[in-house]
C-alpha cells in the first residue's frame, strides 16, 4: 500500500473556494498542510513563483501542483484525482 502523497493548500481567510477545497479533501478523509498567505507575504511570493498566479486556493499533491478548487474537481470528475492522492501518479 503506497503513502498518500503530502497535501499542501494556500489560502486566505476570506475566500470560499478555500473553503470549498478544504471540505471537499475533509470529506474523503485527507489531511493537508494549509498555508495562509494573508497572514504570511513570503509565503504569497512563494505561492506565486511556485505557480505563477495569484489567486487562492493552490493545491499541490505531492510536487503535483493541481491548481484551484475548479481545477481540483475537474480532475476528480475525470477520475484522474484518486491515482494522484495514492501516489500512483507522482
Amino acid at each position: 500500500m503506497s503513502q498518500q502523497p503530502e497535501i499542501t493548500v494556500y489560502t486566505s481567510a476570506i475566500c470560499a473556494y478555500c473553503v470549498a477545497a478544504k471540505n471537499f479533501l475533509k470529506s474523503k478523509g485527507l489531511s493537508w498542510n494549509e498555508v495562509r498567505i494573508d497572514m504570511d507575504p513570503a509565503q504569497r511570493e512563494k505561492m506565486m513563483a511556485l505557480t505563477r498566479r495569484t489567486t487562492v486556493p493552490q493545491i499541490f499533491i505531492g510536487q503535483t501542483h493541481v491548481g484551484g478548487y475548479d481545477d481540483m474537481m475537474a480532475l476528480h470528475r475525470a477520475g484522474k484525482l484518486e491515482p494522484l492522492l495514492s501516489g500512483a501518479a507522482e
